[in-house]
């Protein structure tokens, strides 16, 4: 199959991955549409060059501007975890419902230009870890959360209606990504979260004991993992894309804090429903089939995000 794709749709293009990814697809001289319906992402995250339509999936007629390019990339998702109880409605309409929209459109688009979709899941759909080791795809799929449970739907579904239709679609289950241009939320990325914390002087609370294990991988693997699929990535095929090593969030703590100086102890709280203890990214079948390999280390690469989130202002 030809996969010298020239036109891409990036659902979610505005927001913290999206964004980075149009980025790389515009780099490559690819004619690129962002759909975003700006509830997380930000219209400035767009790169000049792209072409920007300002709404939800959810709406048919907007759908269906994803059924114009030959390549698709379905990121817009609402993607915390921990408010996924409590908007357990938002997030299946959005997570679930929309992704059934996108491919409704896609599979009835009477020119049917659509070759290729790759999908965003996530690490949520697996079941929890009894131990710190990396999980492979073929690790029991029982997410423990709300948002869990609308990743692996969609996930299914996409896989579904892809083969049916005869359009080629991959899933990439991502990890815990970190990176410049994260927006803060109080939900949704931790380094952003205990780096704005810290600068501000408060002390961040971790959840639990502190002992739990994270892969947290660079946004720029994220789209390298995007782009390798792209071109190599067999039809159906599921993908961890992760760092492939684990981090304890009081690692991470200590971590931050000894780029910011920080000296105060954290702050303990309970722990939170839904949120697994252990999640490392086995990137073996990764590797293997598409040649992915992450090229930013934690340890190296977090200082400038973190300076970055707090403006610079670093100093305590």
């Amino acid at each position: 199959m030809d996969m010298n794709f020239k036109t891409a749709c990036v659902t979610g293009g505005a927001g913290f991955i999206g964004s980075h990814l149009v980025r790389e697809l515009l780099r490559r001289s690819m004619h690129v549409t962002v759909i975003d319906d700006l509830s997380v992402g930000r219209r400035d995250n767009v790169p000049a060059g792209a072409e920007f339509v300002h709404g939800d999936v959810l709406d048919p007629q907007i759908a269906r501007i994803a059924a114009r390019s030959e390549l698709v990339f379905h990121l817009a998702a609402r993607v915390a975890i921990r408010s996924s109880f409590e908007f357990i409605t938002e997030d299946v309409t959005t997570n679930v419902v929309g992704t059934a929209s996108v491919l409704r459109a896609i599979a009835t688009a009477p020119e049917r230009r659509v070759r290729r979709l790759l999908f965003a899941s996530s690490m949520a759909v697996y079941a929890d870890a009894d131990a710190p080791v990396p999980l492979a795809e073929t690790f029991r799929l029982e997410p423990i959360s709300p948002y869990g449970v609308s990743k692996l739907a969609a996930e299914r579904l996409v896989l579904q209606v892809c083969a049916q239709t005869g359009i080629d679609a991959c899933v990439l289950r991502l990890f815990n990504t970190y990176g410049p241009g994260q927006a803060y939320s109080p939900y949704v990325g931790v380094v952003t979260i205990f780096s704005r914390q810290m600068a501000a002087g408060e002390r961040p609370a971790i959840f639990g004991d502190g002992l739990q294990c994270r892969d947290f991988v660079h946004v720029d693997d994220i789209v390298q993992g995007f782009m390798r699929a792209m071109a190599r990535a067999r039809p159906g095929a599921v993908f961890n894309i992760g760092s492939g090593s684990g981090l304890t969030v009081r690692e991470l703590h200590e971590r931050i804090a000894d780029v910011l100086g920080y000296r105060a102890a954290p702050l303990f709280a309970p722990a939170v429903a839904g949120e697994v203890r252990h999640s490392i990214a086995d990137i073996g079948r990764a590797a293997r089939e598409l040649g992915y390999q992450p090229t930013r280390r934690f340890q190296e690469s977090v200082a400038d995000v973190v300076r970055e989130v707090v403006g610079g202002n670093h100093g305590h």
